[in-house]
């Protein structure tokens, strides 16, 4: 086999944040039990794991210790880094250390990617959105491996034009999408398209995207045969055939240069399928070990191996929802338990009543934010280094850059208490809020805490109440569980002083 046959894991590790926004601490998760909650039991069951995953030898002895993060490509989400730093800080370390470690591997290109901010769904999101999301996705991955990133994850790999050109203009080089979010491809400097059938698509190098802007950015299209029987077709009970199925990837009626690359939750390694982080490590070593294959990531295999090749996306499209991005919208039949005869009518007025709460408390913001601040927009997006670095010199550089007049202690607080409500308001839109099968779970009150929260404080920055309008919109989500109503309801009940 050539040397140019290269293998690629990729991880995506995302949780959202879980903290009460009144307490600043995570509730506690019955469910999650022994664990005081999900993400601490997902840390012990995975997280952890593969930063110090075991390869055993025949006889069940443990013959070598790695860290599975130095070998693979890897995105974390801000959430879940900024719990880990506070809750889990040696597994915290490690997964920095890696990322150093993948460098010196990987002819000096990391194996980390940066994230949009809070997993929001990017075509969804408003313009403005769409930037801030990117900026402080950016600024978190900085302050954290303290490099740029070459590589952005779009969560639930959702896409639009507009989303790849705010990446495109903050200099992210490339993403990664499923084979179905493709319509065409064809040869760099060929004049015939060939539309995709996604079920045999060529995805044994990077596409080049050109954008309407002039600029562009490279995709990589993961194998989605290899991905799914990871995720779901018991792989990785055996970690010798895990390797041999990657291997077996390539097309062997090609000599050119090929990647054989997977994507998957990084919870799929030891959550989703217990033992899972030990099969990686193995078929990681026996891949490093294969004379004929080499492992490596996306940034250094864009540098190696320019895209040869070109790509249209398919738009509004994910690699979760066979709709599009109809499940985090619309009743689209997408779920979870399909054998329960329940539906996702509660998705539509759940995102309308958020837009009227975002659209009502963004009028408010700019009128009082500027007299404060240049642009408050601008700050928002810069706004994210205070959440990095809380402290009083972070804070003077800040208003420096941005502060329209000299600020009193007040002013700064009550700017700062405005630039917080923005942060929040993010926060309410994370993915998972929409995912799941009832507006009653735990993902979507999750949300719904986090517009109590941006209600409550509006009263208090903006002086004014929007309790009363996201009430009534808020109560057309109805709930398939006839005891907890609809989604005003679950509101009072998770906001109970709101």
């Amino acid at each position: 086999m050539s040397a140019s046959r290269y293998i690629c894991i990729h991880g995506h590790f995302y949780q959202p944040a879980r903290e009460n926004p009144w307490t600043g601490s995570v509730p506690l998760a019955t469910d999650a039990y022994p664990f005081h909650d999900w993400n601490a039991r997902i840390t012990a069951e995975c997280y952890g794991p593969n930063a110090w995953s075991q390869i055993r030898d025949g006889q069940g002895r443990v013959s070598e210790i790695i860290n599975n993060y130095e070998r693979i490509n890897f995105n974390f989400g801000p959430t879940l880094l900024g719990w880990l730093e506070r809750n889990a800080r040696e597994v915290y370390d490690a997964i920095l250390a890696a990322d150093k470690s993948s460098q010196s591997r990987f002819s000096g290109h990391g194996s980390a990617m940066a994230q949009c901010y809070n997993h929001m769904i990017m075509p969804l999101a408003n313009e403005r959105d769409k930037e801030t999301q990117v900026i402080w996705g950016i600024a978190d991955f900085r302050h954290r491996f303290g490099r740029d990133p070459e590589g952005m994850w779009l969560p639930e790999t959702a896409v639009d034009t507009a989303s790849l050109e705010a990446l495109a203009r903050q200099g992210i080089a490339y993403t990664v999408l499923a084979p179905r979010q493709i319509a065409a491809t064809r040869q760099i400097g060929s004049s015939d398209w060939v539309k995709n059938d996604h079920e045999s698509m060529d995805t044994h190098h990077p596409y080049l995207l050109k954008l309407p802007s002039g600029k562009s950015i490279s995709v990589f299209v993961y194998n989605g045969a290899l991905s799914r029987a990871v995720a779901f077709e018991q792989i990785l009970t055996n970690g010798e055939q895990f390797a041999a199925r990657l291997i077996g990837g390539f097309d062997s009626r090609d000599d050119s240069a090929q990647l054989v690359h997977i994507a998957t939750d990084g919870e799929t390694y030891g959550h989703h399928h217990t033992f899972g982080d030990m099969a990686l490590a193995y078929a990681l070593r026996a891949i490093e070990r294969h004379s004929g294959v080499r492992l490596t990531n996306y940034g250094e295999l864009l540098h190696l191996h320019p895209p040869t090749h070109e790509a249209q996306i398919l738009e509004n499209t994910s690699w979760s929802c066979a709709h599009g991005v109809e499940r985090w919208r619309s009743d689209c039949g997408c779920r979870i338990n399909v054998s329960r005869p329940w539906n996702q009518e509660w998705r539509a007025p759940l995102r309308e009543a958020m837009d009227w709460l975002r659209d009502s408390i963004n009028i408010e913001f700019e009128t009082h934010a500027a007299k404060y601040l240049t642009d408050p927009w601008a700050a928002r997006d810069d706004s994210i280094a205070l959440t990095l670095d809380p402290s009083e010199s972070a804070s003077k550089h800040f208003f420096a850059r941005h502060q329209a007049k000299r600020l009193t202690p007040a002013n700064r607080a009550h700017a700062v208490a405005l630039l917080d409500l923005q942060r929040h308001m993010m926060l309410m839109y994370s993915s998972c809020g929409w995912f799941f099968d009832d507006i009653s779970g735990v993902e979507a009150a999750m949300l719904l805490r986090q517009s109590g929260w941006v209600i409550a404080q509006a009263r208090v920055a903006l002086k004014v109440d929007l309790l009363d309008g996201y009430l009534e919109r808020i109560s057309q989500a109805k709930s398939n569980d006839p005891e907890a109503g609809d989604g005003a309801q679950v509101l009072r009940r998770t906001c109970p002083d709101l």
